[in-house]
């Protein structure tokens, strides 16, 4: 098969000619397999597509037009109204996410215990630190105001989640720098429960090159230099 290790990016498959020679064209969207309700997806065109299959093939299709270079997906599950970030939501996003962060080590943490698949050993050496804290917040929903004094008090727990979201994202390259696509997936998976996290990320880039740096990255989620 002349397509077996020929690789073709998102919105496109591999298709051998009468020769047998490889190439990449477009996926048609309806040729998509079919999917379940819960793996819909919005684009940035506000319009919910049966899956990422479906949603690629359409981009591809329309490569080289203004619409094409503007779809991209917005964030998973069906398009639904999404609320407006306020100013003071902004500012208090931050506190939220990194006490999300610090619990998805938490839970990692507690099924390695079996299966060691989620954290390398030095990754967990640092997560135990934090797991065994007597003073660490426990997971549940906390009111702005303790989340803000527990980071305060506690501030050496929430450095290295915040550090190890950044380099768990940074991944194509690796090179300090987050991209709008290495950031598309926390952020899709995000949106619907956290409208906030697209005006965040925005503000992250602080000299707008369109790349969210390490250093801009912990001055977001206030670790210091």
């Amino acid at each position: 098969d002349p397509c077996r290790n020929f690789h073709c990016k998102r919105g496109k498959v591999c298709h051998a000619d009468e020769q047998e020679r490889p190439s990449c064209v477009c996926q048609d969207p309806a040729a998509c397999p079919s999917t379940k309700d819960y793996e819909r997806v919005c684009g940035t065109d506000n319009k919910t597509y049966d899956g990422l299959c479906q949603l690629f093939g359409t981009k591809c299709q329309l490569e080289g037009t203004k619409m094409g270079r503007q779809l991209h997906l917005d964030y998973m599950g069906s398009c639904k109204y999404i609320p407006h970030c306020t100013d003071y939501e902004v500012d208090q996003f931050p506190l939220r996410m990194r006490d999300w962060l610090k619990n998805i080590l938490m839970q990692y943490y507690e099924r390695d215990v079996d299966t060691s698949a989620f954290l390398t050993e030095k990754q967990r050496s640092k997560v135990q630190k934090i797991y065994q804290n007597e003073q660490r917040l426990m997971a549940s929903d906390h009111p702005v105001e303790l989340l803000l004094y527990d980071f305060e008090k506690n501030y050496h727990l929430y450095v290295y989640p915040v550090h190890w979201q950044f380099y768990q994202l940074d991944q194509h390259p690796v090179d300090r720098l987050l991209t709008h696509s290495e950031l598309a997936p926390l952020r899709a998976s995000l949106v619907p429960m956290e409208h906030c996290i697209t005006r965040f990320f925005q503000e992250c880039d602080g000299d707008h090159d369109k790349l969210v740096s390490l250093k801009e990255w912990g001055h977001c989620f206030g670790i210091k230099r």
